[in-house]
């Protein structure tokens, strides 16, 4: 197989699908792009001798039966949504990945041992409706019904109705599949970690945890000219003391740990009055729990204490609280004695970002792998990854599908 072209090919295919003219694609859960790829896929796989079939939420599936353990599936893709005005390769990589490794693989060795089946999952990013994960939530039946029967997205259309129109509805079944024995998903970085080290190829060990707050400082709004330095509340001023000295901790912390101020909204924000009040957002994330506690804990009381220093109330509203999940051991020891077979260039990394992975792992024994993102750019027109690399991830994970399928 011409892995390069190959790859080529599919990716540019199904980026046609919801193609902006402005650069990058919009395909977002039940509207008329998404199913157009969803149904083009579909045909994909049946034109491969798959077994190709959607469930109830439009999840899609290309099947090929096992000789011998039929009863037991290996399963790899990814999420076929996107962001609005996104990438190429975020999600939709991982579902083209999927699809050549097992063509390749049954070009090659024929019949798998235990069935194999790629999966391109409705929904990842949230991007249309105020709900992430609706595929692989699905699958892994953690989805609620209650949680999207009243959401809508930007233009109020219903998630119900958006859902219907498709021709899907919900899934009444309660228990999930027992036939899946492993699941890898395949995606690009969306970090600089693997470009940065001359790598291509990341056998990922875990995603982190993370916790993500609002908080909400108040000083006293007042004369930016009549107002003595003293006798100020100054909102800006008790943010700017939070955010340098928490970087500087988490800095003092080093790798894995990241913390981010992302969003600051000061008020009445206006040249001449001193800001009386300041809203701003916090994520914070590491690969270990113990530490993601410890950090978060010593975070909210330096915050409470900088506040109570200059006189200022503070409201610290911790709204995400995600742990970490980790990667099955077994899975990622055969990625690794894969890459080594094919003598990969490849590193041991985590994820700072989240993936259907993480809903997939505490249920079935999961592993991912990690291609190289051009600069780190992700959720946007300029998301890339050079073909190269691309192939040398698809091989991989054809190699580890080899083991998990093929080998008795």
């Amino acid at each position: 197989m011409d892995w390069i072209k190959e790859v080529e090919e599919n990716v540019d295919w199904l980026s046609s699908i919801g193609a902006d003219p402005a650069g990058g694609m919009t395909r977002l859960l039940y509207d008329e792009n998404w199913l157009k790829a969803q149904h083009g896929l579909k045909d994909k796989f049946s034109e491969l001798g798959m077994e190709a079939s959607f469930d109830a939420v439009g999840n899609l599936f290309g099947r090929i039966e096992g000789s011998q353990f039929p009863n037991e599936t290996i399963l790899s893709g990814s999420h076929v949504d996107t962001v609005v005005n996104g990438g190429k390769y975020d999600g939709q990589y991982g579902i083209i990945a999927a699809y050549l490794a097992m063509k390749s693989l049954v070009e090659e060795h024929g019949q798998p041992l235990r069935s194999i089946e790629v999966v391109s999952l409705a929904e990842e990013e949230g991007s249309r409706f105020p709900y992430a994960f609706w595929g692989s939530k699905n699958l892994v039946k953690e989805a609620r019904k209650e949680d999207v029967l009243d959401i809508a997205d930007t233009d109020g259309v219903k998630f119900v109705d958006a859902m219907r129109q498709c021709g899907f509805d919900f899934d009444d079944e309660e228990n999930m599949r027992e036939d899946i024995k492993a699941f890898v998903e395949i995606h690009i970085e969306q970090g600089s970690v693997l470009e940065t080290e001359g790598k291509s190829i990341g056998v990922v060990t875990s995603i982190v945890g993370q916790k993500r707050y609002n908080v909400t400082l108040k000083g006293q709004a007042n004369h930016a000219g009549t107002t003595p330095m003293g006798y100020r509340k100054d909102a800006v001023y008790g943010f700017s003391k939070i955010c340098s000295a928490a970087i500087d901790k988490a800095k003092a912390e080093g790798d894995p740990l990241v913390l981010t101020f992302g969003k600051v909204e000061p008020k009445p924000n206006t040249v001449n009055v001193v800001p009386g009040e300041v809203l701003f957002t916090v994520d914070c994330r590491h690969t270990d729990q113990a530490k993601l506690d410890q950090f978060t804990e010593q975070l909210e009381a330096d915050m409470k204490a900088i506040a109570a220093e200059i006189g200022l109330e503070i409201d610290i509203d911790l709204w995400m609280s995600e742990p970490p999940v980790p990667m099955d051991k077994n899975i990622i020891a055969l990625l690794e004695e894969a890459a080594k077979k094919s003598k990969a260039n490849y590193r041991i990394i985590h994820s700072g970002a989240g993936h259907d992975s993480q809903i997939i792992a505490p249920r079935v024994p999961t592993g991912m792998i990690f291609v190289p993102s051009i600069q780190g750019i992700s959720h946007n027109p300029a998301e890339a990854t050079e073909l190269n690399d691309l192939a040398e991830g698809v091989k991989m994970l054809a190699a580890a599908l080899y083991e998990l399928a093929y080998i008795a």
